[in-house]
């Protein structure tokens, strides 16, 4: 999966990520990622559902990934260790 096809979630307001996610689906792609990490991640849980519930009904959740990512920190003092999920969405 490439990353033309990933919405990335951030800190903007859940609805503009499920604006996105319609957009990819409405632009031809079948199979959408989303991915987050740390406090986004209950943000990426909603804009699934949201999306499935309210918008795509057809759509479906195929795949959950979650993992754990080592991060340098900030201070260059260590390292931190970051949760992060992926979604994978089909239409």
């Amino acid at each position: 999966m490439d990353d033309e096809n990933t919405v990335f979630i951030g800190s903007k307001e859940t609805m503009n990520y499920v604006m996105a996610l319609l957009n990819q689906f409405n632009s031809g792609s079948d199979e959408v990622v989303i991915k987050a990490r740390g406090r986004a991640i209950s943000k990426a849980v909603d804009v699934a559902e949201i999306t499935k519930n309210r918008f795509i009904e057809t759509s479906d959740i195929t795949e959950i990934v979650t993992d754990t990512e080592e991060l340098e920190d900030r201070e260059g003092g260590g390292t931190t260790n970051v949760s992060s999920i992926e979604i994978t969405m089909k239409k």
